[in-house]
């Protein structure tokens, strides 16, 4: 029933900068605040991880996430981004991108960004509220994001918000005026997230003892709506379940996750997907740390995928896409359809109006989005 899809050598790669100067409440990612000082460590770190590839890999695009990249001293900062295109390349025409906060983003960093080669800035929004900026413990004013896209714009005029909805206090009203002033500043790429409980996170714990209150879902489903008819009346086009871009804008990087394609995957709490088997790096940072100053692997977890496994994801992350599944391809690349996998979960969601199939491409329907991690987890 099932072939395995071609394997080809990675062409894109991702880059974890684990440095914040402060966690944010919300916030579950692989960092360290307050811990400048690892920070030679991590680059002498970051060099002989990526020195194990032996050979400079050309990429089509690069990623660097966090944490913060941009909270390095403009040296270090430097140094990392030589680190990478001395390992791999940046092939002409591809994406470099890089994540930033819009405090401390200066014009000494933004010069060493756009010297380096990097063309696109996704930057940290999250809000145009005071009220809410507070709430999830950002550190920049809404000005803050005013100034720095004038400042930026010169260097490196491919920018891309991040925006969060459902914060505790949160009014569809406030959402909607978040939306309005990020379409003012016209950046070309939107990611809107609705806010997560994560446990072991300072909200999750400020919930159960009744200091923060969730958003009711039918708040949060129309705010989620509200993105969806705002945006598109601002020009953007929704092409996967949160993000939204200017025709010609999608983020070419995050598509590579999205069609399972291989990726590289360097830093601690990074993953990779080279030859059908999934890796990834020790979370705790000064772990990965030591581990990789020591010569040792600094893997955590390594998984080799089965073609159904891989047949299965591919259709939860195809649905991610508002384009949805190319069928007949789908079935050349694993040998098997949707309905193969799942035949009780294909005519469910079909009849129930959840999927839809047009043009040969299956795809969630406007209802399905509202409820797509029920709809993609019962193909899994």
């Amino acid at each position: 029933m099932f072939s395995p899809s071609s394997l080809t050598s990675p062409r894109a790669a991702y880059v974890h900068v684990p440095f914040c100067r402060r966690r944010c409440g919300y916030c579950d990612f692989t960092l360290v605040a307050g811990r400048d000082d690892l920070i030679d460590g991590y680059l002498t770190a970051i060099e002989q991880e990526l020195s194990r590839l032996e050979t400079p890999r050309p990429m089509e695009t690069l990623f660097l996430g966090g944490g913060t990249p941009t909270h390095l001293p403009a040296a270090a900062l430097r140094r990392l981004l030589a680190i990478v295109a001395r390992w791999l390349p940046l092939q002409p025409g591809g994406e470099y991108s890089v994540e930033a906060n819009p405090a401390g983003l200066e014009e000494t960093r933004l010069e060493v960004l756009a010297e380096a080669g990097v063309n696109r800035v996704s930057l940290g929004v999250q809000s145009f509220h005071p009220q809410h900026l507070a709430t999830l413990e950002r550190d920049h004013s809404p000005q803050d994001v005013v100034e720095v896209v004038a400042r930026l714009r010169p260097h490196i005029p491919n920018l891309s918000f991040d925006l969060i909805f459902a914060v505790p206090e949160q009014s569809v009203d406030d959402w909607r005026d978040t939306l309005a002033a990020a379409v003012a500043l016209a950046p070309q790429h939107l990611s809107t997230y609705g806010l997560t409980w994560e446990r072991g996170t300072a909200f999750w714990s400020r919930r159960a003892r009744g200091m923060l209150s969730p958003v009711d879902e039918e708040t949060e489903r129309t705010m989620y709506e509200c993105a969806l008819d705002d945006l598109a009346a601002g020009g953007y086009e929704p092409y996967e379940l949160s993000n939204f871009a200017r025709p010609g804008s999608t983020c070419r990087h995050n598509q590579v996750y999205w069609r399972g394609e291989s990726y590289y995957g360097f830093g601690p709490g990074a993953a990779s997907f080279v030859n059908g088997v999934r890796s990834t790096n020790h979370r705790s940072v000064t772990t990965w740390l030591r581990r990789t100053l020591a010569g040792e692997s600094a893997v955590q977890e390594r998984e080799q995928l089965t073609p159904e496994q891989r047949a299965r994801e591919a259709v939860m992350l195809g649905l991610r896409q508002r384009a949805g599944i190319d069928l007949n391809e789908f079935q050349q690349r694993f040998g098997c359809t949707p309905a193969e996998l799942e035949p009780r979960a294909w005519q469910q969601h079909l009849e129930a109006g959840r999927l839809e199939i047009v043009d040969g491409r299956l795809r969630l329907t406007r209802a399905g989005c509202l409820v797509a991690d029920h709809v993609m987890m019962d193909f899994l």
